[in-house]
């Protein structure tokens, strides 16, 4: 009938969760649009700090690798491949990130500690009116491939200026595929 809640925030840097602060008395740790960019020992030190806490922990929106658009082009899968490789580059948190396997790690790391587990879809499907958005993404994943692979720059940018044909001719659809994971901790409901 009645939640009784209390929300504070903090800024500190997440390269290391050295910390205590962060997670002292809380019951709930959650983020968004985080956990691909960490590393894997970065997740186990932060499940290590949630069953410390007996702390619940919610993740929304972390990229799990799949993205598609329409229409179809030659380059899409190349380009999907580079972006994914660029995700598990060192974003500074804890060294090589998890990118696409981040939801998957986590998950296992949780259950490994004796947190009971769930975890969903939660893909974007950003349709033609939002070109903002998928101007966005189309330029983020071809700088991302470019970067994996600049001996690849002319063929990357021709698939990038079709893409980017498509969405200002008002027909592109993306979908980008994300999970959310919810993680309860052992003798909790």
């Amino acid at each position: 009938p009645r939640l009784d809640c209390h929300i504070e925030t903090l800024q500190l840097d997440l390269g290391t969760l050295n910390d205590r602060v962060l997670f002292a008395g809380r019951h709930l740790v959650t983020a968004s649009a985080l956990l691909d960019l960490v590393s894997e020992s970065w997740l186990r030190a932060l499940v290590t700090h949630c069953r410390a806490e007996g702390a619940a922990a919610l993740f929304t929106i972390t990229y799990n690798g799949r993205s598609s658009c329409e229409p179809l082009e030659p380059e899409d899968d190349l380009v999907l491949d580079l972006f994914n490789r660029h995700q598990k580059t060192d974003k500074g948190l804890g060294g090589p990130a998890a990118g696409p396997d981040a939801a998957t790690i986590a998950e296992r790391c949780f259950a490994d500690a004796g947190f009971r587990v769930r975890r969903a879809p939660s893909d974007w499907n950003v349709a033609p009116i939002d070109r903002d958005m998928q101007h966005m993404l189309i330029n983020g994943w071809a700088h991302a491939a470019r970067e994996i692979a600049p001996r690849r720059g002319r063929t990357l940018s021709a698939w990038h200026a079709r893409r980017l044909s498509h969405v200002d001719a008002g027909r592109s659809r993306i979908v980008v595929g994300h999970d959310d994971l919810a993680a309860w901790p052992p003798g909790t409901v």
